[in-house]
Protein backbone atom coordinates (compact mmCIF):
# COMPACT_ATOMS: atom_id res chain seq x y z
CA UNK A 1 0.00 0.00 0.00
CA UNK A 2 1.44 3.58 -1.16
CA UNK A 3 -0.88 5.23 1.50
CA UNK A 4 -1.42 3.20 5.29
CA UNK A 5 -3.95 3.35 7.20
CA UNK A 6 -2.92 5.42 9.79
CA UNK A 7 -1.65 8.00 7.64
CA UNK A 8 -5.52 8.22 5.79
CA UNK A 9 -7.12 8.11 9.15
CA UNK A 10 -4.61 11.56 9.99
CA UNK A 11 -5.17 13.18 6.95
CA UNK A 12 -8.94 12.68 7.32
CA UNK A 13 -8.52 13.85 10.88
CA UNK A 14 -10.00 10.54 12.31
CA UNK A 15 -8.68 9.35 15.87
CA UNK A 16 -11.07 6.29 16.39
CA UNK A 17 -11.18 2.64 14.66
CA UNK A 18 -15.01 1.99 13.79
CA UNK A 19 -14.55 3.16 10.13
CA UNK A 20 -10.91 0.89 9.67
CA UNK A 21 -12.36 -1.24 7.32
CA UNK A 22 -14.25 1.13 5.30
CA UNK A 23 -11.17 3.39 4.79
CA UNK A 24 -8.79 0.21 3.99
CA UNK A 25 -10.91 -0.43 1.07
CA UNK A 26 -10.94 3.53 0.02
CA UNK A 27 -6.96 3.00 0.00
CA UNK A 28 -7.37 0.03 -1.86
CA UNK A 29 -9.73 1.47 -4.17
CA UNK A 30 -7.90 4.95 -4.54
CA UNK A 31 -4.79 3.27 -5.40
CA UNK A 32 -6.48 0.97 -7.86
CA UNK A 33 -7.84 3.95 -9.37
CA UNK A 34 -4.28 5.82 -9.41
CA UNK A 35 -3.17 2.86 -11.32
CA UNK A 36 -6.10 2.93 -13.83
CA UNK A 37 -5.19 6.47 -14.70
CA UNK A 38 -1.14 6.15 -14.82
CA UNK A 39 -1.18 3.10 -16.55
CA UNK A 40 1.08 0.66 -14.86
CA UNK A 41 1.18 -0.42 -11.27
CA UNK A 42 2.30 1.77 -8.38
CA UNK A 43 4.40 -1.25 -6.92
CA UNK A 44 6.25 -0.16 -10.14
CA UNK A 45 7.88 2.72 -8.28
CA UNK A 46 10.80 3.05 -6.62
CA UNK A 47 10.21 6.83 -5.29
CA UNK A 48 6.62 7.76 -5.03
CA UNK A 49 6.18 11.21 -6.38
CA UNK A 50 4.22 13.44 -3.74
CA UNK A 51 1.42 14.39 -6.40
CA UNK A 52 0.94 10.44 -6.68
CA UNK A 53 0.62 10.36 -3.01
CA UNK A 54 -1.87 13.17 -3.01
CA UNK A 55 -3.93 11.85 -6.11
CA UNK A 56 -4.41 8.46 -3.73
CA UNK A 57 -5.34 10.76 -0.60
CA UNK A 58 -7.55 13.13 -2.27
CA UNK A 59 -9.65 10.18 -3.83
CA UNK A 60 -9.74 8.39 -0.14
CA UNK A 61 -10.63 11.48 1.29
CA UNK A 62 -13.67 12.03 -0.99
CA UNK A 63 -14.56 8.24 -0.63
CA UNK A 64 -14.79 9.26 2.52
CA UNK A 65 -16.29 12.18 3.12
CA UNK A 66 -18.64 12.56 -0.06
CA UNK A 67 -19.70 8.74 -0.01
CA UNK A 68 -23.45 9.96 0.06
CA UNK A 69 -23.48 11.83 -2.67
CA UNK A 70 -20.09 11.78 -4.76
CA UNK A 71 -19.21 12.77 -8.31
CA UNK A 72 -16.91 10.71 -9.03
CA UNK A 73 -16.04 12.65 -12.93
CA UNK A 74 -14.93 15.50 -10.51
CA UNK A 75 -12.56 13.35 -8.64
CA UNK A 76 -11.35 11.25 -11.54
CA UNK A 77 -10.76 14.82 -13.54
CA UNK A 78 -8.37 16.13 -10.27
CA UNK A 79 -6.58 13.28 -10.37
CA UNK A 80 -5.84 12.92 -13.79
CA UNK A 81 -4.27 16.60 -13.68
CA UNK A 82 -2.39 15.47 -10.23
CA UNK A 83 -1.19 12.37 -11.98
CA UNK A 84 -0.74 13.21 -15.69
CA UNK A 85 3.16 13.75 -16.01
CA UNK A 86 3.84 10.42 -14.74
CA UNK A 87 0.82 9.18 -17.47
CA UNK A 88 1.86 6.01 -19.69
CA UNK A 89 0.78 6.31 -23.17
CA UNK A 90 -0.68 2.48 -22.73
CA UNK A 91 -0.39 -0.63 -20.77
Amino acid sequence: MLVTLEEAKQFLKIDGDEDNALISSFISSSEEICENILRFPLSELTVVPESIRQAVLYCIANLYEKREDLNMKEVINVMIGLLSPYRKDGW
